[in-house]
C-alpha cells in the first residue's frame, strides 16, 4: 500500500480515536472533509459535519493547511492526527 498512509486519528470532541488509512496522492483539504464524514459516520451521527474542521499533528502541534499534498507532509504510517472542529 504505497499510496496510502496508516494513522492513528483522535477526535477529541468524542473522545474517540481510530485507525484510519489516508491517500498520499491528496489535498489535506480533501482529506479533512473525507475524516469528517468518516467520523460523523462511524460516531452515529454524534459528530456534527463541518466545513470548518482543522487537522493537527499531536505530536508537532503543526496545522496542516487544505492546499498541500499529504506526500509533502511530514505524515507517515503511525503519525497521531487530531482533528477538530
Amino acid at each position: 500500500m504505497d499510496n496510502k498512509v496508516l494513522v492513528n486519528l483522535i477526535v477529541p470532541e468524542l473522545n474517540q480515536t481510530y485507525d484510519v488509512y489516508l491517500p498520499v496522492n491528496k489535498k489535506m483539504g480533501n482529506i479533512i472533509i473525507l475524516l469528517n464524514k468518516a467520523v460523523y459516520e462511524l460516531s452515529g451521527g454524534d459528530y456534527l459535519l463541518s466545513d470548518k474542521n482543522k487537522l493537527y499533528n499531536a505530536l508537532t502541534k503543526e496545522l496542516y493547511q487544505p492546499d498541500v499534498l499529504l506526500i509533502n507532509t511530514d505524515i507517515k504510517n503511525g503519525t497521531k492526527l487530531v482533528l477538530v472542529s
